[in-house]
């Protein structure tokens, strides 16, 4: 009579048995698939994420495949689509324990510049940017991109890397122009926009405005160009404003437009000119004397 404790047992090992058949299914599948599959698997992926697991997948079952700098090249160009500091460093970190060899590593290099842009890792930025650019200074992608992340931390007050950033947008200046096919106008407007902004934190504003001025000319529809250029001109006015002899200066200027005001006045064929000089004339005179009084009289005095 079979009781109910062989009837478990029986149960227990026909499970067990169910069991091993499984896993053993599943790993003669794995050796099965082939390296063009696991290939296409990494071409068929529709992210950078499940494309960099797919790629990761090939290089553990294939380690010594011929494709493995083909599939680098592929995660690159993918993970260089990330916008999100966060996520292109992780990835980045993932595709480096994965491409070890030094052809691999060179064309991650891009990719790692790019996550360290993004992730606000600055110094390591310009710590790799230099040793790219010391095997190939005329680099213009990597140029162009420390002209915009020095550009960026001029803006931030932090001029770090301003002097270096400048050589770097100077150098993607001369490229462009020495060949027009390098780059377009939209591009020269921004290295000369960029390398204005590095010139104004280091208070050369001549040199901003006439690089602002250049940018100008080739995109003349951006707004920031102009934003910029009054900024600039506003610095120099308060610059203007902390020399001794500030006050010299606006007596000069009140003397002028008052003599002008008062032989404008009564002079019908004047009056437009008086019109659009007393605003100005009020706002020098008053920043001079602290108030309007003895304007008029002055005006009259220069008749």
């Amino acid at each position: 009579m079979i009781t109910l404790k062989h009837k478990h047992a029986k149960l227990l090992r026909v499970a067990l048995c169910f069991c091993v058949l499984v896993a053993w299914s599943n790993f003669a599948h794995a050796q099965t698939v082939s390296e063009g599959d696991a290939l296409a698997a990494i071409k068929l992926a529709t992210n950078p994420t499940t494309k960099l697991a797919a790629a990761e997948d090939f290089i553990a079952h294939f380690p010594k495949s011929s494709a493995r700098l083909s599939i680098a090249e592929l995660i690159a160009a993918e993970l260089l689509k990330i916008k999100n500091g966060a996520v292109a460093l992780a990835l980045y970190e993932r595709a480096q324990a994965v491409f070890t060899n030094d052809d691999e590593r060179k064309v991650l290099r891009p990719v790692a510049l790019a996550a360290y842009t993004l992730g606000n890792r600055t110094d390591d930025a310009f710590a790799l940017a230099s040793e790219m650019l010391a095997k190939d200074g005329n680099d213009l992608p990597v140029l162009v991109k420390m002209t915009q992340l020095g550009a960026e931390e001029a803006r931030k007050r932090n001029r770090k890397y301003a002097d270096v950033s400048l050589q770097y947008g100077l150098k993607a200046i001369s490229l462009i122009e020495a060949d027009k096919r390098l780059g377009t106008d939209a591009d020269l407007a921004q290295l000369y926009q960029q390398t204005a902004i590095l010139h104004l934190s280091d208070g050369n504003n001549d040199e901003a405005q006439s690089r602002l001025r250049k940018a100008m000319a080739l995109s003349p529809r951006d707004p920031s160009n102009f934003a910029l250029l009054g900024r600039v001109l506003s610095a120099d006015y308060v610059a203007l404003k902390t020399k001794q002899d500030v006050g010299g200066m606006l007596d000069q200027m009140v003397d002028a437009y008052a003599r002008a005001a008062g032989l404008a006045m009564g002079r019908p064929e004047y009056q437009g000119l008086l019109q659009q000089i007393m605003p100005e004339l009020t706002t020098y005179y008053k920043e001079r004397h602290g108030s309007v009084k003895g304007l008029r009289e002055l005006i009259l005095s220069r008749r």
